[in-house]
């Protein structure tokens, strides 16, 4: 279980790493159109697609963490924390749920910064 979540740790700095290229700009969000591409991709086994939908849900974790956390010193961790919990929620997304991904994943980025 530690090597997982370290792993996921690792797999979220390298993707922040990557955005440095960009000047530190997110990439823009997915459209719905794309995001169900994507998932479906995904949902067979395409890891890069799944790393698309990552990357491209980064600046939710963003939006969450100004939301809610701007008091605090800790935002390097927080974006961490944030990023392990959207992989978790695209890991865990259902699309056959009725739900967008970014309403799913805010709520396992919410729940992993509270724990």
């Amino acid at each position: 279980m530690l090597s997982a979540a370290f792993a996921l740790l690792l797999n979220g700095a390298f993707l922040m790493l990557r955005l440095g290229a960009n000047g530190g700009s997110f990439p823009r969000p997915l459209s719905a159109a794309e995001e169900q591409h994507y998932v479906r991709l995904y949902m067979q086994g395409d890891m890069e697609a799944r790393n698309v939908l990552i990357e491209h849900n980064l600046r939710l974790v963003a939006h969450i963490i100004k939301k809610y956390y701007t008091q605090t010193d800790d935002q390097d961790d927080l974006i961490s924390i944030g990023t392990i919990g959207l992989i978790k929620g695209i890991s865990t997304y259902k699309p056959e749920k009725g739900v967008r991904l970014a309403t799913y994943a805010s709520r396992c980025i919410e729940n992993a910064m509270l724990t």
